[in-house]
């Protein structure tokens, strides 16, 4: 299971009062949503009447109407019985009228929610006609009465939660709802609702387009949910309102879709939303549950149709990259958020230590490049010459030109304090003292050169009094593409929480500080330089020879994996179908699929590297610190999730 599901919001042109002109457009809006695979289609608040009737809701010649525009949705939907409508339109009950959401499923009226709060200020005067559901008595509707056949009871209040599917939970609310300081969606949610929608008819304002999709991301953030708003368009009545049509679909507190056209009407927007990740978080944020513990009630649970929900995902926005924002300006945004995070915690790591100095091992890679740039940043910011940060290269068996001329252009256009030692010959001897043939290029050959590093860094940073700044990074630390109690160790890494993918966007912005002048022509070619270790010779024309991404697979598939992996639990098999949805064109499946399992046998095999890792500030909702966001055994199998990629 995929755990998506597809939502249409459908907003007729109403004639208001003719409800057998809404009724059809309703019912050809069922038969096209039937057609796009919709399971969950939503209308306005009166839709079968038009909100703006105004004493015309007191007529019984329009309620007659809405009996007859009642019996022909009931038919249409028995034609299309894959999808759940939920549909505005007034119901008596006695001497009482409701504004109400009907839900409709194979032919029949499931249950009814009645709209809990009555707007009656301003240009709202609704109390004139409808009656509160918080006033009702009763907890059932004879629908069966109503439409002229033998009496059928069906549920009626405002506890009620339509399961669809194989439980998944809707509930509904009636546009003021939303409004109020404790909305019906709220309790709603928790008492299990992941799907809420809201039958709307808000007229246009100045200003309220952009209060509404505020008030809508904002509600389904709070409440872990999927939350859906349909509103009135703009052929409803407009004596003295205008209504655009705005219709939003919201997840966990991202924006899905909405209606482009500021005015809009006669139209159906149709969008996936992803439960699985309304399931994960809610599963994660523990105040949820405690919450939904303190507050929550019995709901009447009622079921509306069997089977799986028929979205496939396909309708979802998916990005390839998705620690790194696709839009410029949101990307360079959220690249120098991050940095200023970085130098706050080295500012603060040295502040409480007694502001040593910083010593970077440089290579000329991007890692080490965003680490340098943190570490002079947070001396600048602290009042302290660049000198302070102590750079140190080096070069071994593997350093390329390009890579040792870049460490070099870097650290003076810096202005930082240089020191270059080469360890061809420490790392020699040590091959002799442990009897190892240097023609061998095993792991022995490339570990001893990150060790020898390492020690030269912390040994070092005794003599100039300073600490070593890490340079290691999320995707490093998942696939454990690092050398244990080598570049594995620091003082404090700056990196720990950024992907790879991230890293060359946020290189690319700093780059643009002014601060930063001088060394943008050395940062540019450092973008350009391909990703290695340099741990193996170069080769014949002395270019690099070992490509990171060679031998443990493509970053971008493997921060894809991360990323689905850690933020929502995803099983293999939906990490797989996403992957190769996004890198459609990019990578074939069987690729994808490859890597896939590589990424599961590393993450699960270094898991032991992760469990010591020195302290490094978090920047995102992904990380795999010990003491923070993930904790796992280092001898925990892997055997599910591989043989899960072997059925793919």
């Amino acid at each position: 299971m995929l755990d998506f599901i597809r939502i249409g919001c459908a907003v007729p042109a109403v004639r208001v009062g003719d409800t057998k002109k809404n009724t059809s457009d309703i019912c050809e809006f069922l038969k096209k949503a039937e057609g796009q695979g919709v399971d969950l289609l939503v209308f306005p608040e009166m839709a079968l009447t038009g909100y703006t009737c105004q004493d015309l809701f007191l007529q019984d010649t329009l309620y007659e109407g809405v009996k007859r525009g009642l019996r022909d949705i009931l038919d249409v939907s028995a034609a299309c019985p894959a999808v759940t409508a939920v549909v505005g339109l007034p119901l008596r009950l006695g001497a009482r009228l409701f504004n109400c959401a009907a839900v409709i499923s194979g032919g029949e009226v499931r249950g009814v929610v009645p709209k809990s709060s009555i707007p009656n200020y301003n240009e709202f005067y609704e109390k004139r006609w409808f009656a509160s559901g918080d006033q009702l008595t009763e907890d059932t509707f004879d629908i069966g009465t109503l439409l002229g056949t033998y009496p059928k009871l069906v549920p009626m209040g405002q506890n009620l939660l339509f399961q669809i599917g194989e439980g998944t939970l809707v509930g509904v609310e009636i546009c003021e709802d939303l409004w109020t300081p404790l909305p019906p969606s709220a309790m709603l949610a928790l008492r299990g609702a992941e799907v809420i929608v809201n039958l709307s008819a808000s007229n246009e304002t100045i200003g309220k387009r952009a209060y509404r999709r505020e008030l809508v991301t904002h509600q389904s953030a709070s409440l872990d949910c999927v939350y859906a708003y349909c509103s009135a368009g703009s052929t409803e009545s407009t004596q003295d309102l205008i209504f655009s049509g705005q219709s939003l679909i919201a997840e966990n507190g991202r924006l899905l879709a909405e209606t482009k056209e500021a005015i809009a009407a006669d139209y159906l927007l149709v969008q996936d939303c992803d439960l699985g990740k309304v399931r994960a978080d809610r599963r994660r944020n523990r105040s949820y549950a405690d919450t939904a513990a303190r507050y929550g009630a019995a709901a009447e649970i009622v079921p509306v149709r069997d089977g799986l929900l028929r979205s496939d995902g396909k309708l979802y926005p998916l990005e390839k990259l998705p620690f790194v924002p696709s839009q410029r300006q949101n990307r360079v945004q959220r690249c120098m958020e991050i940095f200023q995070m970085q130098v706050a915690g080295l500012k603060q790591r040295l502040a409480v230590i007694g502001n040593p100095n910083a010593v970077i091992g440089i290579s000329g890679g991007l890692d080490s490049t965003l680490a340098l740039l943190v570490a002079v940043e947070a001396m600048r910011q602290l009042g302290r010459p660049a000198t302070d940060v102590y750079g140190v290269t080096m070069p071994c068996f593997g350093t390329s030109d390009r890579t040792y001329n870049n460490s070099w252009e870097l650290m003076r256009t810096l202005g930082i304090s240089c020191k270059e030692i080469n360890i061809k010959e420490a790392v020699s001897l040590h091959f002799s003292d442990i009897g190892h043939d240097p023609g061998i290029h095993d792991g022995t050959y490339e570990n001893s050169q990150a060790r020898e590093r390492t020690q030269i860094l912390m040994d070092y940073a005794s003599v100039v009094k300073g600490i070593v700044v890490g340079t290691g990074d999320l995707s490093e630390l998942a696939l454990g593409w690092c050398t244990y109690n080598g570049d594995h160790m620091s003082m404090y890494g700056v990196n720990a929480s950024i992907p790879k993918t991230l890293i060359r966007w946020m290189i690319d912005a700093i780059s643009e500080m002014p601060e930063f002048a001088a060394s943008r022509p050395v940062l540019q070619d450092i973008l350009d330089t391909p990703i290695s270790p340099e741990l193996l010779p170069p080769d014949a024309e002395g270019k690099i020879a070992q490509h990171t991404e060679d031998l443990v697979g493509p970053y971008a598939l493997h921060d894809f994996f991360l990323y689905y992996t850690l933020r929502f639990g995803c099983t293999p098999r939906k990490v797989y179908a996403l992957a190769c949805r996004a890198f459609e064109g990019d990578f074939d499946s069987e690729t994808i699929k490859k890597w896939l399992k590589t990424f599961y046998r590393r993450f699960f095999a270094q898991q032991f590297k992760r469990s010591c890792l020195p302290d490094g500030v978090k920047v995102g909702s992904v990380s795999l610190s010990p003491r923070g966001d993930w904790r796992m055994p280092s001898d925990a199998s892997a055997r599910l999730w591989l043989d899960e990629v072997d059925t793919l």
